[in-house]
């Protein structure tokens, strides 16, 4: 077997229709788009949602709201879910990897602590944002509050 013997698989592949080449053809005359209207003439196109001058879906669905596409996700982390976490363990840092560690957040993740619950151990917390009220809760404890 070479190149100059290669073919596709049998029935995988079909011939053209021939479109107005004669009435002998079974195509000719009005060539497969039947009588007048406007799908018949040349340079037909359809946009797309059209129909046929009925108001379109996207214009009959009510919308309201606003979406800010800038809008930062994050991931909420409370200090009682981090007293959980570190009560029985010696890790005084809590960064990132701790977060993915622990299957608080995924790698990308955005991480705010949030202030419900109390803390009493000593820690320092990195994340990207975090509540006024955890700030304080964690200096009070003795910790320290850095934003990545």
């Amino acid at each position: 077997m070479n190149l100059s013997n290669l073919q596709p698989a049998e029935g995988s592949t079909r011939n053209n229709k021939r479109l107005g080449r004669g009435t002998g053809s079974g195509r000719g005359g009005t060539s497969t788009r039947g009588h007048k209207g406007q799908k018949s003439r040349s340079g037909y196109s359809k946009k797309s949602g059209f129909e046929g001058g009925q108001m379109p879906l996207q214009r009959r669905v009510p919308k309201f709201g606003f979406k800010n596409i800038n809008r930062i996700e994050y991931k909420a982390v409370n200090l009682d879910v981090l007293a959980g976490l570190t009560e029985n363990s010696a890790t005084t840092t809590l960064d990132s990897a701790f977060f993915v560690s622990a299957g608080l957040a995924s790698k990308s993740a955005k991480i705010k602590v949030l202030g419900r619950g109390e803390i009493t151990k000593a820690l320092e917390v990195h994340a990207h944002a975090f509540s006024k009220s955890a700030i304080e809760a964690i200096e009070k404890a003795g910790g320290k509050a850095v934003t990545l």
